[in-house]
Protein backbone atom coordinates (compact mmCIF):
# COMPACT_ATOMS: atom_id res chain seq x y z
CA UNK A 1 0.00 0.00 0.00
CA UNK A 2 2.84 2.41 0.86
CA UNK A 3 4.46 1.76 -2.52
CA UNK A 4 1.16 2.39 -4.31
CA UNK A 5 0.61 5.69 -2.46
CA UNK A 6 4.16 6.86 -3.20
CA UNK A 7 3.96 5.86 -6.86
CA UNK A 8 4.35 8.68 -9.38
CA UNK A 9 2.90 8.00 -12.84
CA UNK A 10 5.46 7.74 -15.64
CA UNK A 11 4.99 8.73 -19.26
CA UNK A 12 3.17 5.48 -20.09
CA UNK A 13 0.53 6.05 -17.39
CA UNK A 14 -0.02 9.60 -18.59
CA UNK A 15 -0.47 8.33 -22.16
CA UNK A 16 -3.08 5.78 -20.98
CA UNK A 17 -4.97 8.38 -18.90
CA UNK A 18 -4.85 10.84 -21.79
CA UNK A 19 -6.19 8.15 -24.13
CA UNK A 20 -9.08 7.37 -21.75
CA UNK A 21 -10.02 11.02 -21.21
CA UNK A 22 -9.71 11.92 -24.89
CA UNK A 23 -11.75 8.86 -25.88
CA UNK A 24 -14.57 9.91 -23.54
CA UNK A 25 -14.53 13.67 -24.19
CA UNK A 26 -13.50 13.72 -27.86
CA UNK A 27 -14.26 10.29 -29.34
CA UNK A 28 -13.17 9.84 -32.92
CA UNK A 29 -16.09 9.21 -35.29
CA UNK A 30 -16.97 8.33 -38.87
CA UNK A 31 -14.22 8.73 -41.44
CA UNK A 32 -11.86 10.06 -38.79
CA UNK A 33 -12.24 6.76 -36.90
CA UNK A 34 -11.04 4.86 -39.96
CA UNK A 35 -8.03 7.17 -40.19
CA UNK A 36 -7.35 6.66 -36.47
CA UNK A 37 -7.46 2.88 -36.94
CA UNK A 38 -4.84 3.15 -39.66
CA UNK A 39 -2.69 5.45 -37.52
CA UNK A 40 -2.77 2.85 -34.73
CA UNK A 41 -1.88 0.06 -37.15
CA UNK A 42 1.03 2.07 -38.55
CA UNK A 43 2.25 2.98 -35.05
CA UNK A 44 2.17 -0.66 -33.95
CA UNK A 45 3.87 -1.82 -37.15
CA UNK A 46 6.59 0.80 -36.61
CA UNK A 47 6.96 -0.39 -33.02
CA UNK A 48 7.59 -3.96 -34.19
CA UNK A 49 9.97 -2.73 -36.86
CA UNK A 50 11.98 -1.11 -34.06
CA UNK A 51 11.87 -4.33 -32.02
CA UNK A 52 13.23 -6.21 -35.01
CA UNK A 53 15.95 -3.61 -35.59
CA UNK A 54 16.98 -3.63 -31.91
CA UNK A 55 17.04 -7.41 -31.52
CA UNK A 56 20.07 -9.44 -32.57
CA UNK A 57 19.09 -12.45 -34.78
CA UNK A 58 20.70 -14.83 -32.28
CA UNK A 59 18.37 -13.55 -29.56
CA UNK A 60 15.34 -13.91 -31.84
CA UNK A 61 16.27 -17.55 -32.53
CA UNK A 62 16.62 -18.25 -28.81
CA UNK A 63 13.16 -16.77 -28.29
CA UNK A 64 11.69 -19.04 -30.97
CA UNK A 65 13.21 -22.19 -29.45
CA UNK A 66 12.08 -21.47 -25.88
CA UNK A 67 9.17 -23.97 -26.01
CA UNK A 68 8.64 -24.30 -22.23
CA UNK A 69 7.89 -20.59 -22.01
CA UNK A 70 5.44 -20.68 -24.94
CA UNK A 71 3.55 -23.71 -23.61
CA UNK A 72 3.17 -22.14 -20.17
CA UNK A 73 1.78 -18.89 -21.62
CA UNK A 74 -0.74 -20.82 -23.72
CA UNK A 75 -1.84 -22.78 -20.64
CA UNK A 76 -2.37 -19.57 -18.67
CA UNK A 77 -4.26 -17.96 -21.56
CA UNK A 78 -6.49 -20.79 -22.76
CA UNK A 79 -6.80 -23.05 -19.69
CA UNK A 80 -6.39 -21.11 -16.44
CA UNK A 81 -8.29 -18.01 -17.59
CA UNK A 82 -11.33 -20.02 -18.85
CA UNK A 83 -11.41 -21.94 -15.55
CA UNK A 84 -11.55 -18.59 -13.72
CA UNK A 85 -14.31 -17.48 -16.10
CA UNK A 86 -16.38 -20.57 -15.31
CA UNK A 87 -15.90 -19.89 -11.59
CA UNK A 88 -17.95 -16.70 -12.02
CA UNK A 89 -21.04 -18.64 -13.15
CA UNK A 90 -22.66 -18.77 -9.66
CA UNK A 91 -22.87 -14.95 -9.83
CA UNK A 92 -25.23 -15.10 -12.83
CA UNK A 93 -28.44 -14.50 -10.79
CA UNK A 94 -26.99 -11.20 -9.54
CA UNK A 95 -25.12 -9.92 -12.63
CA UNK A 96 -27.40 -11.32 -15.33
CA UNK A 97 -26.82 -13.90 -18.06
CA UNK A 98 -25.63 -11.36 -20.67
CA UNK A 99 -23.04 -9.82 -18.37
CA UNK A 100 -21.77 -13.24 -17.32
CA UNK A 101 -21.43 -14.29 -20.97
CA UNK A 102 -19.37 -11.15 -21.55
CA UNK A 103 -17.09 -11.97 -18.61
CA UNK A 104 -16.69 -15.55 -19.80
CA UNK A 105 -15.93 -14.41 -23.36
CA UNK A 106 -13.24 -12.08 -22.00
CA UNK A 107 -11.44 -15.05 -20.44
CA UNK A 108 -11.45 -16.96 -23.73
CA UNK A 109 -9.73 -14.48 -26.07
CA UNK A 110 -5.99 -14.54 -26.85
CA UNK A 111 -3.27 -12.55 -25.15
CA UNK A 112 -2.27 -9.12 -26.38
CA UNK A 113 0.81 -8.71 -28.53
CA UNK A 114 1.85 -5.06 -28.57
CA UNK A 115 1.37 -4.28 -24.86
CA UNK A 116 2.83 -7.63 -23.71
CA UNK A 117 5.99 -6.96 -25.70
CA UNK A 118 6.10 -3.28 -24.72
CA UNK A 119 5.84 -4.04 -20.99
CA UNK A 120 8.39 -6.86 -21.29
CA UNK A 121 10.78 -4.43 -22.97
CA UNK A 122 10.23 -1.76 -20.31
CA UNK A 123 10.82 -4.30 -17.50
CA UNK A 124 14.05 -5.58 -19.12
CA UNK A 125 12.54 -8.99 -19.84
CA UNK A 126 12.98 -11.49 -22.68
CA UNK A 127 11.62 -9.45 -25.60
CA UNK A 128 12.40 -12.08 -28.24
CA UNK A 129 10.45 -14.77 -26.42
CA UNK A 130 7.63 -12.33 -25.69
CA UNK A 131 7.19 -11.45 -29.36
CA UNK A 132 7.07 -15.11 -30.39
CA UNK A 133 4.82 -16.17 -27.49
CA UNK A 134 2.30 -13.34 -27.80
CA UNK A 135 2.10 -13.73 -31.58
CA UNK A 136 1.63 -17.49 -31.16
CA UNK A 137 -1.19 -16.81 -28.69
CA UNK A 138 -2.98 -14.62 -31.24
CA UNK A 139 -2.57 -17.18 -34.01
CA UNK A 140 -3.66 -20.12 -31.84
CA UNK A 141 -6.54 -18.02 -30.53
CA UNK A 142 -8.06 -17.74 -34.00
CA UNK A 143 -8.89 -21.45 -33.69
CA UNK A 144 -8.97 -22.04 -29.93
CA UNK A 145 -11.20 -19.09 -28.95
CA UNK A 146 -14.10 -20.07 -31.28
CA UNK A 147 -13.78 -23.67 -30.11
CA UNK A 148 -13.94 -22.58 -26.47
CA UNK A 149 -16.95 -20.37 -27.30
CA UNK A 150 -18.70 -23.35 -28.88
CA UNK A 151 -17.87 -25.53 -25.90
CA UNK A 152 -18.62 -23.09 -23.06
CA UNK A 153 -20.99 -20.46 -24.44
CA UNK A 154 -24.12 -20.08 -26.54
CA UNK A 155 -23.45 -18.72 -30.02
CA UNK A 156 -26.76 -18.79 -31.91
CA UNK A 157 -25.35 -17.53 -35.19
CA UNK A 158 -22.59 -20.09 -35.28
CA UNK A 159 -18.86 -19.43 -35.48
CA UNK A 160 -16.96 -18.36 -38.56
CA UNK A 161 -13.15 -18.26 -38.57
CA UNK A 162 -11.75 -15.82 -41.12
CA UNK A 163 -8.29 -16.60 -42.46
CA UNK A 164 -7.76 -12.86 -42.85
CA UNK A 165 -6.90 -12.75 -39.15
CA UNK A 166 -3.71 -14.67 -39.87
CA UNK A 167 -2.86 -12.25 -42.66
CA UNK A 168 -3.52 -9.20 -40.46
CA UNK A 169 -1.25 -10.50 -37.70
CA UNK A 170 1.47 -11.37 -40.17
CA UNK A 171 1.35 -8.07 -42.06
CA UNK A 172 0.96 -5.78 -39.05
CA UNK A 173 3.29 -7.46 -36.56
CA UNK A 174 5.57 -10.18 -37.90
CA UNK A 175 6.41 -8.61 -41.28
CA UNK A 176 7.67 -5.31 -39.77
CA UNK A 177 9.66 -7.30 -37.22
CA UNK A 178 11.40 -9.33 -39.93
CA UNK A 179 12.02 -6.19 -42.02
CA UNK A 180 13.66 -4.67 -38.94
CA UNK A 181 15.80 -7.80 -38.61
CA UNK A 182 16.89 -7.58 -42.24
CA UNK A 183 17.66 -3.85 -42.06
CA UNK A 184 19.24 -4.07 -38.60
CA UNK A 185 22.86 -3.53 -39.75
CA UNK A 186 21.85 -0.10 -41.14
CA UNK A 187 19.13 1.09 -38.72
CA UNK A 188 20.04 -0.38 -35.31
CA UNK A 189 21.54 2.94 -34.20
CA UNK A 190 18.35 4.82 -35.06
CA UNK A 191 16.20 2.11 -33.43
CA UNK A 192 18.11 2.44 -30.15
CA UNK A 193 18.18 6.26 -30.14
CA UNK A 194 16.30 8.57 -27.76
CA UNK A 195 14.13 9.65 -30.70
CA UNK A 196 12.35 6.28 -30.70
CA UNK A 197 12.35 5.68 -26.94
CA UNK A 198 8.70 6.69 -26.42
CA UNK A 199 7.20 4.71 -29.32
CA UNK A 200 6.16 1.86 -26.96
CA UNK A 201 4.16 4.16 -24.71
CA UNK A 202 2.67 6.30 -27.48
CA UNK A 203 1.42 3.26 -29.41
CA UNK A 204 -0.36 1.91 -26.30
CA UNK A 205 -1.89 5.33 -25.65
CA UNK A 206 -3.27 5.38 -29.20
CA UNK A 207 -4.82 1.91 -28.75
CA UNK A 208 -6.52 3.07 -25.53
CA UNK A 209 -7.87 6.21 -27.21
CA UNK A 210 -9.31 4.37 -30.21
CA UNK A 211 -10.86 1.59 -28.09
CA UNK A 212 -12.51 4.05 -25.69
CA UNK A 213 -13.72 6.14 -28.61
CA UNK A 214 -15.35 3.08 -30.12
CA UNK A 215 -17.12 2.34 -26.83
CA UNK A 216 -18.43 5.90 -26.62
CA UNK A 217 -19.64 5.99 -30.23
CA UNK A 218 -21.47 2.66 -29.82
CA UNK A 219 -23.11 3.91 -26.61
CA UNK A 220 -21.76 1.02 -24.54
CA UNK A 221 -21.04 3.13 -21.47
CA UNK A 222 -24.49 4.78 -21.37
CA UNK A 223 -26.39 1.48 -21.68
CA UNK A 224 -25.05 -0.02 -18.43
CA UNK A 225 -25.72 1.06 -14.84
CA UNK A 226 -22.79 2.76 -13.15
CA UNK A 227 -22.85 0.15 -10.38
CA UNK A 228 -22.17 -2.57 -12.96
CA UNK A 229 -19.25 -0.62 -14.43
CA UNK A 230 -17.77 -0.04 -10.96
CA UNK A 231 -18.18 -3.76 -10.22
CA UNK A 232 -16.43 -4.70 -13.47
CA UNK A 233 -13.58 -2.29 -12.72
CA UNK A 234 -13.06 -3.68 -9.20
CA UNK A 235 -13.39 -7.27 -10.41
CA UNK A 236 -10.90 -6.61 -13.21
CA UNK A 237 -8.37 -5.14 -10.77
CA UNK A 238 -8.68 -8.19 -8.50
CA UNK A 239 -8.37 -10.59 -11.45
CA UNK A 240 -5.30 -8.84 -12.89
CA UNK A 241 -3.50 -8.94 -9.55
CA UNK A 242 -4.54 -12.56 -9.00
CA UNK A 243 -3.13 -13.60 -12.38
CA UNK A 244 0.05 -11.59 -11.82
CA UNK A 245 0.56 -13.38 -8.51
CA UNK A 246 -0.18 -16.85 -9.92
CA UNK A 247 2.08 -16.43 -12.96
CA UNK A 248 4.89 -15.07 -10.81
CA UNK A 249 4.58 -17.90 -8.30
CA UNK A 250 4.52 -20.65 -10.92
CA UNK A 251 7.40 -19.26 -13.00
CA UNK A 252 9.60 -18.98 -9.93
CA UNK A 253 8.66 -22.51 -8.82
CA UNK A 254 9.63 -23.76 -12.29
CA UNK A 255 13.00 -21.96 -12.03
CA UNK A 256 12.58 -19.57 -14.96
CA UNK A 257 15.09 -16.71 -14.87
CA UNK A 258 14.03 -13.10 -14.37
CA UNK A 259 13.83 -12.25 -18.09
CA UNK A 260 11.57 -15.25 -18.79
CA UNK A 261 9.43 -14.59 -15.70
CA UNK A 262 8.69 -11.11 -17.05
CA UNK A 263 7.82 -12.37 -20.54
CA UNK A 264 5.54 -15.11 -19.19
CA UNK A 265 3.82 -12.81 -16.71
CA UNK A 266 3.02 -9.99 -19.13
CA UNK A 267 1.91 -12.30 -21.97
CA UNK A 268 0.11 -14.77 -19.70
CA UNK A 269 -2.04 -12.26 -17.76
CA UNK A 270 -3.50 -10.25 -20.63
CA UNK A 271 -6.53 -10.40 -22.90
CA UNK A 272 -6.54 -8.75 -26.31
CA UNK A 273 -9.14 -6.13 -27.13
CA UNK A 274 -7.78 -5.89 -30.67
CA UNK A 275 -8.39 -9.62 -31.23
CA UNK A 276 -11.51 -9.91 -29.06
CA UNK A 277 -13.59 -7.19 -30.75
CA UNK A 278 -13.48 -8.59 -34.29
CA UNK A 279 -13.90 -12.15 -33.01
CA UNK A 280 -17.01 -11.13 -31.06
CA UNK A 281 -18.45 -9.30 -34.08
CA UNK A 282 -17.96 -12.36 -36.28
CA UNK A 283 -19.23 -14.92 -33.78
CA UNK A 284 -22.15 -13.05 -32.22
CA UNK A 285 -23.13 -10.41 -34.78
CA UNK A 286 -23.64 -6.72 -34.06
CA UNK A 287 -26.90 -7.10 -32.09
CA UNK A 288 -26.27 -6.97 -28.35
CA UNK A 289 -22.51 -6.85 -28.86
CA UNK A 290 -22.07 -4.04 -26.32
CA UNK A 291 -22.55 -6.12 -23.18
CA UNK A 292 -20.56 -8.97 -24.70
CA UNK A 293 -17.43 -6.85 -25.08
CA UNK A 294 -17.84 -4.46 -22.13
CA UNK A 295 -16.01 -6.73 -19.61
CA UNK A 296 -13.17 -7.18 -22.12
CA UNK A 297 -12.90 -3.42 -22.70
CA UNK A 298 -12.73 -2.68 -18.97
CA UNK A 299 -10.33 -5.54 -18.20
CA UNK A 300 -8.12 -4.39 -21.08
CA UNK A 301 -7.76 -0.89 -19.63
CA UNK A 302 -7.17 -2.16 -16.08
CA UNK A 303 -4.47 -4.58 -17.23
CA UNK A 304 -2.68 -1.79 -19.09
CA UNK A 305 -2.65 0.52 -16.07
CA UNK A 306 -1.68 -2.13 -13.51
CA UNK A 307 0.93 -3.81 -15.71
CA UNK A 308 2.50 -0.47 -16.63
CA UNK A 309 3.05 0.20 -12.91
CA UNK A 310 4.37 -3.33 -12.49
CA UNK A 311 6.73 -2.98 -15.49
CA UNK A 312 8.18 0.27 -14.13
CA UNK A 313 8.64 -1.33 -10.71
CA UNK A 314 10.44 -4.31 -12.23
CA UNK A 315 12.70 -2.02 -14.28
CA UNK A 316 13.74 -0.07 -11.17
CA UNK A 317 14.38 -3.29 -9.26
CA UNK A 318 16.38 -4.77 -12.15
CA UNK A 319 18.56 -1.67 -12.52
CA UNK A 320 19.32 -1.72 -8.80
CA UNK A 321 20.25 -5.42 -8.69
CA UNK A 322 20.02 -7.53 -11.89
CA UNK A 323 21.33 -10.63 -10.12
CA UNK A 324 18.52 -10.79 -7.55
CA UNK A 325 15.64 -9.40 -9.62
CA UNK A 326 12.39 -11.38 -9.74
CA UNK A 327 8.81 -10.69 -10.77
CA UNK A 328 7.16 -10.20 -7.40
Amino acid sequence: MKRLLSYRPDFLIWMILLGVIAGIVLPVRGGAAEVADWVVKIAIAFLFFLYGARLAPQEALRGLLHWRLHVLILLFTFVLFPVVGLAFKPLTPWIGEDMYMGILFMTLVPSTVQSSVAFTSIARGNVAASIVAASASSLVGVVITPLLVLLLMTAPGGVHVDGGTFINIGVQLLLPFFIGQILRPWVKGFAASKMTKKVDQISIGLVVYVSFSEGMVQGIWSSVAWQAIVGLILGSVVLVYLMLWVTSLITRKLNFNYEDQVAIQFAGTKKSLAAGLPMAAVMFGSTGLGLMILPLMIFHQMQLIICSIRASTYAERYEQSPETAHTW
